[in-house]
């Protein structure tokens, strides 16, 4: 018989790095998930990625038991590594801090199009185009599509 849901926790955690500390010790503590055992778990499966921010779906089930799906880290994340920028421009239609060719971001959609809601490669770089747009990063070239 299947367990029944209880809750299900959003985070975004750096790869191999989560400890009890906030945001996933109130987080988690609040369902009464033993945290310790999910930072265990997490760590083993994220050693890979260390260091990138990674999203995770917590499903916690009324006996306390969990389990979790980690996803693609978000476009914004990828779009900062590519580019080699800090961080987004405040205004984004004034200031633009950085550039992106369409090659670029074919990798990042082709990478992330998993966790999108889309079916094809040309409707998942067009969202990609679309957040590096809004990010203030330009996007250099024709489109391809």
């Amino acid at each position: 018989m299947a367990k029944e849901l209880s809750a299900i926790v959003k985070l975004q955690i750096k790869g191999g790095a989560a400890n009890p500390s906030p945001p996933i010790g109130p987080a988690l503590g609040a369902k009464g998930v033993n945290i310790m055992e999910f930072c265990k778990q997490f760590n083993a499966r994220t050693q890979d990625s260390a260091g990138k921010v990674l999203p995770v779906l917590i499903n916690v089930y009324t006996d306390k038991s969990f389990d979790f799906v980690i996803k693609r880290p978000p476009v914004a994340v990828q779009i900062l590594e590519v580019t080699k920028i800090k961080a987004g421009s405040a205004t984004s239609n004034r200031k633009k801090v950085g550039s992106i060719s369409w090659d670029q971001i074919r990798k990042i959609a082709e990478d992330k199009i998993v966790d999108m809601n889309c079916f094809t490669i040309e409707s998942a770089m067009s969202m990609v185009a679309g957040t590096a747009r809004s990010m203030g990063v330009t996007v250099s070239g024709d489109k391809p599509f």
